[in-house]
């Protein structure tokens, strides 16, 4: 009955608003970042992008850990054993903490290897200022593993509003920082390095301090004592591992894509960075409701109720696709001016503005179902599924289809996006299969139920 449902339409909205405000900050201070390092220079602008491109696979590595964490806690709490959920989110806060500070050492360890093996040939002051970067910027590495976990775990507990109030501060942080220090302290890429430092230490401070409120679900406990639960741990690495894996390897996959377009000539390669600046928020909406899905089906499955799993499954992609269909109407009507701002030559507006309208229009079609609907899968433990899935969709269709079709077939660089767009249609195929049988519901009973008593 609708009344004994665990989430009700205000709970969900309450959800769901503040992780599309947290994700629309994300993207927004990430262009307004790009445009303030421009100003350094493109020798400054190539370092930062260098280095950038290593911290989001580890940022992901870091996002799948948390998710892990998230959807354990998550179970805990449908099931209502709230002192589990939060000896949960301790194991989470600790092995993340200890596991980012080994990464951190190696990271640093290996700055020679980054410089001269993974980034290849660079000029002189690139290779400068990329190792300038990197000294200030791998310092942070602890303060965002801790940071997305803390933030997981509130999501967890349904409460967004505390990670957007988070974010804002730490992207506020970030940006007034660059600018004093870009446009102020003419401090070159170092300008940039040490904001995001600072406001990832000060979100990461403030996430486990706020966690130290013994009347949340999950807190930390005080006195903190922390004794290593194996059993916890391996709940939280069975998640992780596979979503980790699969973050990682999609992240690659699009990097050996960008070699591709690259051979099309400067124009191509313009136009397809300004359509991925502007698509990056044709599917924010989506993936902020992704991460919404996660909460609600993980405590769902925790209480044993695949029925409201199923429920808000369904009620969630309803509000993806109204949000998609408002965002992606509202840029493909306004895209002849959003592209004025980047003052393109008239070829590279037109491929560009014929990207945002293809993507658009399938986004509205299809995106959720290939993106948003693994997240079920992933808050019921079927997650080897999901990473099978994905990057076997990634590696055979994107890349596969991406290379014939742009360098064989005579589409060009709009060959890749036609790959990127068949790659959803072939994931979001296997992920309505799945959701549709039964299995999903059997991975959650006959894995996790077992190593959670």
């Amino acid at each position: 009955m609708k009344e004994n449902y665990i989430f009700s339409k205000k709970t969900l909205i309450y959800l769901i608003m503040p992780l599309i405000v947290e994700q629309l900050l994300a993207v927004a201070v990430g262009m307004a970042d790009t445009i303030m390092v421009a100003s350094v220079g493109e020798s400054g602008v190539s370092a930062v992008s260098l280095v950038d491109s290593v911290n989001i696979l580890l940022i992901n590595i870091f996002a799948a850990l948390a998710t892990g964490g998230a959807v354990v806690a998550g179970q805990y709490i449908g099931r209502n054993q709230n002192e589990k959920a939060s000896r949960a989110g301790e194991q989470l806060i600790v092995f993340v903490t200890l596991i980012s500070l080994v990464i951190m050492a190696v990271m640093y360890a290996g700055r020679s290897f980054i410089l001269n093996v993974v980034f290849g040939s660079i000029e002189p002051i690139v290779a400068e200022y990329a190792n300038t970067y990197m000294v200030i910027v791998f310092a942070s590495i602890p303060f965002i593993a801790v940071y997305n976990s803390g933030a997981a775990l509130f999501r967890a507990m349904g409460n967004s509003r505390i990670t957007m109030k988070t974010s804002l501060i730490m992207n506020t942080i970030n940006v007034v920082g660059n600018a004093i220090l870009i446009y102020g302290f003419r401090m070159g890429v170092e300008g940039v390095a040490i904001p995001t430092l600072l406001s990832r230490a000060v979100a990461a401070v403030i996430i486990v301090l706020l966690l130290r409120d013994e009347s949340l679900v999950i807190h930390i406990s005080k006195p903190f004592k922390y004794k290593f639960d194996g059993k916890m741990v391996k709940n939280i690495l069975q998640i992780g591992i596979p979503n980790g894996i699969e973050n990682s390897m999609f992240q690659l996959g699009k990097i050996l894509l960008l070699s591709v377009v690259s051979g099309f000539g400067t124009a191509a390669i313009t136009a397809n960075a300004v359509a991925n600046t502007v698509t990056a928020f044709q599917f924010l909406p989506g993936a902020a409701i992704g991460l919404g899905l996660v909460t609600v089906v993980s405590q769902c499955v925790g209480a044993g109720d695949y029925d409201q799993a199923r429920y808000y499954t369904k009620v969630l992609h309803k509000y993806a696709y109204m949000a998609l269909a408002m965002i992606n109407g509202i840029i493909i009507l306004s895209s002849p001016f959003i592209l004025k701002l980047y003052n393109l030559s008239p070829e590279t507006a037109a491929l560009a503005r014929k990207i945002i309208i293809f993507y658009g229009i399938n986004a509205c079609l299809v995106w959720p179902l290939g993106f948003t609907l693994p997240n079920t899968l992933r808050a019921a433990n079927d997650v080897r599924y999901a990473m099978i899935i994905s990057i076997g969709s990634m590696w055979i269709t994107r890349i596969g289809l991406g290379i014939l079709f742009a360098r064989y077939l005579g589409f060009g660089m709009f060959g890749v996006w036609i790959a990127m767009i068949c790659d959803w249609y072939v994931r979001a195929a296997f992920f309505i299969r799945r959701y549709r049988g039964h299995k999903w519901q059997e991975k959650t009973a006959l894995g996790m139920q077992k190593n959670m008593e």
